[in-house]
């Protein structure tokens, strides 16, 4: 027997008050009527009788009460068979079904050895399922019932998921707080090192869950794989359309594998490639002549592993005609469309093909034809073209502005609507020149070409900036480049020209990427990479397109969208290898190729030390395996467990109550009749 509150028993002290109260009480005489005391006779009466105690029966009982109290509070305890102890402690069995689990009989080992456990659990103990892929996913509710039990862990299926050991952890902090009694927790799983966190404090579990490891691989395996691909999303021009891949090897030894470049389901292309022993290797492919439209293409290894569903990695191309680009100048400027055009040809993969014409000459235009249109330094338009063209951006088209010092000489930019303040010729300056001194990496106009480092500018136009965004200011703070949004479209303006007078922007490195970003920016035709990672998202819809259905269609060839989900989603988790087939809210047909996670790929195990410190067992003498892995826990509780007496003392309290309370009316009944 031991006692959880011992301090208590300085409460003991009270046992002095019913003492008191029955050998220190006054005594009292009742004077009874006499006609004479003459006949008594005088003497000393003893006042010992007067201090003897009465009522002792009343005393014990009240005695009882004051111990009993003070016994209670103090929480006896007695230690019994764990056997004959009650509890409510859960079984909880995590299946691992990340993608490393396809590797071999993995996965079936790890149900096979789960069902072992619930077979050998109590029958009227709950139990509880999860899988573990992307996340903790709950196969079953809690419950004794052996046959859902073993159905939950029979439907647990492979994924292409990357799992992570955290997730477990963070999942089980979490579902711990919904559980009353403790955690009996078994873990099945490759313990595959690479899905270990960054930090070992995120395997911690609550004090409550006992862990054990049933480790289903205890050795690392060979395995190669495709992992990655680099490969263009759209192509205009097959003839430079450019296939990368690198060939990985984990715990491999040197080799020669074959990886084949497959378009739509047919080889077209095969080589060999050395791999050395566990290291990587590169492979080209110099051409990639895919049909207009979608192609599914795959770059594939003959690997001959036990892992073969990473042998290839998918990826889509869509090959379409460039693009209109209609470029507007004066008739006496002949270096901005040079260099202009120089540079779109040199970008973009061929994406787009220029159409240079003098702005005199654009009244019969059609501004819809085109993917976006340049203005180089136009100080007017025809009216009619100026129109047409203020609802081509409204509608949703792009334009580029350059003020050169044409629009210097006017007061507002024409179709920016922006007021000109004044012109500023840097070149009157002592040093004769202003460079860039703050650009916002994050616009796409920017984000590739390096701040614009190094260029020089002569000449700018100072404009009121309200109501756009300044993508880059010069060191003087004029704004340089404005992105404005007009109606459902867009116009950028560069406050200085496109030409190699007003600054040397054109002969610098950095022009290429800016023309090549701006194009696909104002076009919006740049298409997202034709390959994702399992569990990345789609943007399915931008905020404003609502009540537009849009359709996903699987690798299995499913719909996973509800009809109400096809309206409202707004994004798509990608949670499969293969190919998803998409028609989105703006229109816009699409294919997407997913591939696993390449960290998966890696099959080496966590070292025993690791596999014996989470489990809690630091010293490794006594580490989990999978035929025989006990909690250590369970082993201190299959001999006693504390069983609290807090419920009976206090039931022995309410029966002393009762029993002193009918004493004590007795002995007062009895001082009445007295």
């Amino acid at each position: 027997m031991g006692f959880l509150a011992p301090w208590f028993f300085a409460g003991a002290a009270a046992l002095a008050i019913p003492l008191y109260l029955h050998l220190l009480r006054r005594h009292t005489s009742n004077p009874q009527p006499f006609s004479s005391l003459m006949f008594f006779e005088a003497r000393t009466q003893s006042s010992i009788r007067h201090r003897r105690l009465r009522y002792l029966v009343l005393l014990a009982l009240r005695l009882a009460l004051m111990a009993l109290l003070v016994l209670a509070f103090a929480d006896p305890f007695i230690n019994r068979p764990a056997a004959s102890v009650t509890t409510n402690k859960l079984l909880v069995l995590v299946v691992d079904n990340s993608f490393s689990m396809r590797a071999g009989s993995r996965l079936a080992d790890a149900k096979r050895e789960a069902l072992s456990v619930l077979a050998s659990r109590p029958p009227a103990e709950r139990a509880q399922i999860f899988a573990l892929g992307s996340g903790l996913e709950a196969m079953s509710q809690p419950t004794d019932d052996s046959q859902s039990l073993q159905n939950a862990i029979s439907a647990v299926q492979p994924t292409d998921a990357r799992g992570n050991f955290g997730d477990l952890a963070r999942g089980l902090r979490s579902f711990s707080d919904s559980v009353q009694g403790p955690i009996d927790l078994h873990f099945f799983s490759d313990m595959q090192k690479s899905e270990m966190p960054a930090n070992f404090s995120d395997l911690a579990l609550p004090a409550k869950v006992s862990l054990t490891l049933h480790p289903v691989a205890t050795s690392n395996i060979a395995n190669w794989a495709v992992e990655s691909v680099n490969a263009p999303g759209q192509i205009w021009d097959v003839k430079k359309a450019r296939v990368q891949a690198v060939i990985a090897g984990y715990e491999t030894p040197a080799a020669t594998r074959t990886a084949s470049l497959v378009v739509n389901g047919k080889t077209v292309a095969t080589q060999k490639v050395q791999v050395p022993a566990n290291g990587r290797a590169n492979v080209e492919f110099t051409s990639l002549n895919v049909p207009y439209g979608f192609s599914r293409c795959a770059v594939r290894i003959d690997s001959a592993d036990a892992l073969p569903a990473d042998d290839a990695s998918y990826f889509a191309v869509e090959r379409s005609d460039p693009r209109q680009v209609l470029f507007l100048h004066e008739a006496s400027d002949r270096r901005s469309p040079i260099y202009f055009g120089d540079a779109l040809a040199a970008s973009a993969e061929s994406a787009f093909a220029m159409e240079s014409v003098p702005a005199d000459q654009a009244s019969s235009i059609q501004p819809s034809r085109y993917a976006f249109i340049v203005l180089s330094d136009v100080a007017s338009l025809p009216s009619a073209f100026e129109n047409n063209l203020d609802r081509y951006i409204r509608g949703g088209g792009g334009v580029l502005i350059a003020a050169g010092t044409n629009l210097g000489r006017v007061s507002r930019i024409p179709l920016f609507g922006a007021n000109i303040l004044n012109a500023r010729y840097y070149s009157n300056d002592p040093t004769g020149f202003l460079t860039v001194g703050d650009a916002d990496p994050s616009h796409p106009s920017i984000a590739k070409a390096d701040r614009w480092i190094g260029a020089k500018f002569y000449f700018a136009v100072n404009v009121d900036a309200s109501g756009s965004q300044v993508a880059a200011r010069l060191t003087d703070g004029t704004p340089l480049l404005l992105d404005k949004k007009i109606g459902e479209g867009r116009v950028l303006l560069l406050t200085s020209g496109l030409d190699n007078l007003t600054n040397d922007f054109p002969l610098h490195p950095d022009f290429v990427p800016f023309v090549e970003q701006t194009a696909f920016y104002l076009s919006g035709s740049e298409r997202p990479a034709g390959s994702q990672l399992v569990g990345s998202y789609l943007q399915l819809r931008t905020a404003k397109e609502r009540a537009v259905s849009v359709e996903v269609v699987d690798p299995e060839g499913r719909r996973p969208l509800s009809l109400q989900e096809a309206t409202t989603a707004q994004t798509y988790q990608l949670n499969e290898a293969g190919f998803y087939e998409l028609r989105l809210a703006n229109g816009r047909q699409d294919v997407v190729g997913v591939n696993a996670d390449r960290r998966e790929s890696d099959l080496a195990v966590m070292s025993r030390d690791a596999l014996s410190l989470w489990a809690g067992k630091p010293n490794g003498s006594n580490a989990p395996t999978a035929a025989n892995a006990v909690p250590a826990s369970l082993q201190a509780t299959e001999k006693f467990a504390p069983h609290s007496l807090w419920w009976y003392v206090m039931l022995v309290m309410l029966l002393t109550v009762i029993a002193e309370s009918w004493v004590a009316n007795r002995h007062l009944g009895v001082r009445r009749e007295e």
